[in-house]
């Protein structure tokens, strides 16, 4: 059964105390219910979290709970799988095998602790597989996790392209670092080798989003999954048959970062072997759940710019216009590669082709952006223990996001680094972080057709940390984060200035800037000429994006692009340091971070 109740495939009986506030209860059906703790982890002051939370929430777990059904009839729907030849080959239909498999993966809520959120519960088609919910993208900027409202430190990424970003490498002659997934690139892919495939491995234990205590959860409940004959018929016979302990149930009911764990992150106790098979599970997941986002139902290539290098169809004069710009004057191109060549003069002639019928939009690098500290991020607030004994961030607003550098040092709210002769890079990536694709930065759902104010439009959040609330924002702070510096945090612009507009904050990490942008010399019509042509990027003009129409929310209308979201700002309180167990670890800072 999916959602709120599971076949327990352990022998557990009667009720089972998970913790204090939670609990996994037997129902009559024989079946269990991990109940979440009956008052929320609320330590935020009035204002981070917006007060639709809770019913956009269910919202979102209702188109959820929509396409993970459909993707039921697309199980039911595949021919029996027979394999042929050497290697074995699941004939005709392994493409769409692994492809269902992956899709009923990325939309089961059953995988959390809680059965109330599945990885698109972040990540919905309707906004290029991000963030779905527009309240959350203009205050509290990350998603809340199973348990609610824990809540992590950055926006949710585009799943789509992401599986042709390549594995981590750092290039010796540049002394750069290029590949990877996360804003942060420690998905590296090294074991996979698939960054996309890894990438799907840390949410589900991650404590902040779907929080499961142990990798060996996942393979616990794909045991008692609706589809769990399709991932033995693609991944092999008995590939679930594992013998899992009594507690399990009780275990995988409780949410990751519990004070009962403290350090274990194997709290499953698995015979070696059977650990190997749970570990062999995990990796199929990934693999499954990377392979529908380069399917076609995630990455098409079916933008109205993909028909242009293709002939089949003619740029607006502005479209065009705002090309020219993105590869020219606006410098776009130097980072967010097209495929073709860069015009950089006045009245320079380009004669260039496509190079590449499919270009990603990306250099697949990292740089810091100089963005500023936003105060919104739920993550500052999270100094206090929960139900569970689980305090997010002991730090506050002494919490620097370091980024690539903070990875590079397996640091606090990274992950471990699996490449030691990296770590000495670390203080030249300070504050950098992923070079996204273009691509679908501006998709939408059909019935609030645009991301700009007036619209109606449909609420993102872009960047890492989420200030950016519109494109018309984005272009404009490339074009002038060195022309209207100012040395206040946000919230805190001087009079007579608009923040966002004749304002720009101090950067969070002043560090390894990149001043390739910044004073573009853009006038306020070529900037929103350069809008227009990314939404050229936006997939679904050849063909209907699938379920890019499940929206079910209400549309924003009124304002203006160039102020949108600023009626939510609110003021940076001062500053601590540094915390010492981020911006004291070795090596250390190229200079002091404030």
């Amino acid at each position: 059964m999916r959602r709120d109740t599971y076949v327990a495939g352990a022998a557990v009986l009667g009720l089972l105390l998970v913790s204090p506030a939670g609990f996994a209860q037997q129902n009559g059906n024989g079946n269990f219910v991990c109940e979440p703790p009956k008052r929320p982890y609320d330590p935020y002051p009035r204002g981070i979290l917006p007060r639709d939370l809770e019913p956009e929430l269910d919202r979102v777990r209702r188109e959820v709970g929509f396409i993970f059904d459909q993707a039921l009839a697309e199980m039911r729907a595949l021919p029996p799988l027979t394999r042929t030849s050497n290697p074995p080959t699941i004939h005709g239909s392994g493409y769409a095998a692994v492809r269902t498999l992956g899709k009923l993966m990325n939309f089961d809520e059953n995988m959390s602790p809680f059965r109330n959120e599945a990885c698109a519960s972040c990540h919905m088609p309707y906004a290029a597989y991000s963030g779905p919910i527009p309240s959350v993208n203009l205050t509290m900027v990350a998603y809340p996790g199973s348990f609610r409202f824990r809540a992590g430190k950055r926006t949710a990424q585009r799943y789509t392209y992401s599986p042709r970003f390549p594995v981590l490498q750092f290039n010796e002659t540049q002394q750069l670092f290029f590949g990877g997934n996360f804003w942060d690139g420690r998905s590296t892919g090294y074991l996979l080798q698939s960054a996309d495939a890894e990438q799907a491995q840390h949410p589900p234990v991650d404590p902040l989003e779907m929080g499961n205590p142990d990798t060996a959860c996942i393979a616990f409940k794909l045991a008692q999954s609706q589809y769990r004959t399709l991932f033995e018929d693609v991944w092999g016979k008995g590939s679930l048959n594992i013998n899992f302990p009594p507690d399990t149930e009780e275990i995988c009911c409780t949410p990751g970062g519990a004070a009962r764990f403290g350090t274990d992150v194997q709290p499953v106790r698995l015979s070696p072997e059977d650990r190997t098979r749970a570990n062999r599970v995990y990796d199929n997941w990934g693999q499954s759940i990377s392979f529908f986002e380069s399917s076609n139902d995630v990455s098409p290539f079916t933008s109205k710019f993909d028909a242009f290098l293709k002939g089949n169809v003619t740029l607006t004069p502005d479209e065009m216009a705002g090309y020219q710009l993105f590869k020219g004057k606006g410098n776009c191109n130097s980072c967010h590669l097209d495929g073709r060549g860069t015009t950089l003069f006045p009245n320079q002639l380009d004669t260039s082709t496509a190079a590449d019928v499919e270009p990603l939009f990306t250099c697949f690098g990292y740089a810091n952006l100089g963005l500023p500290l936003n105060p919104r991020v739920a993550f500052y607030y999270e100094t206090t223990p929960d139900a569970f004994g689980f305090t997010p961030n002991p730090f506050g607003f002494a919490y620097r996001d370091l980024g690539l550098g903070t990875f590079l040092r397996s640091g606090f709210g990274s992950a471990d680094s699996p490449n030691s002769d990296w770590t000495q890079f670390a203080p030249l990536q300070d504050g950098r972080m992923q070079t996204l694709t273009a691509r679908n930065v501006a998709m939408t759902p059909p019935q609030c057709p645009t991301t700009e104010a007036p619209g109606p439009y449909f609420q993102k959040e872009f960047f890492h940390n989420g200030y950016i609330k519109s494109l018309k924002q984005l272009v404009h702070f490339y074009n002038t984060r060195d022309v209207f510096p100012f040395p206040v945090t946000s919230g805190h612009c001087p009079r007579g200035t608009t923040e966002k507009v004749d304002c720009w904050p101090m950067p969070e990490v002043p560090n390894n800037l990149d001043h390739t942008i910044g004073r573009l010399g853009l006038t306020d019509h070529e900037e929103d000429l350069i809008v227009i042509f990314m939404q050229t990027l936006t997939d679904g003009f050849t063909k209907p994006y699938p379920n890019r129409d499940t929206f079910s929310g209400v549309c924003m209308s009124g304002g203006r692009a160039s102020t949108q979201g600023n009626e939510f700002l609110i003021p940076t309180p001062p500053l601590p340091p540094c915390a010492s167990a981020i911006c004291g670890v070795a090596p250390l800072p190229t200079m002091p971070i404030p």
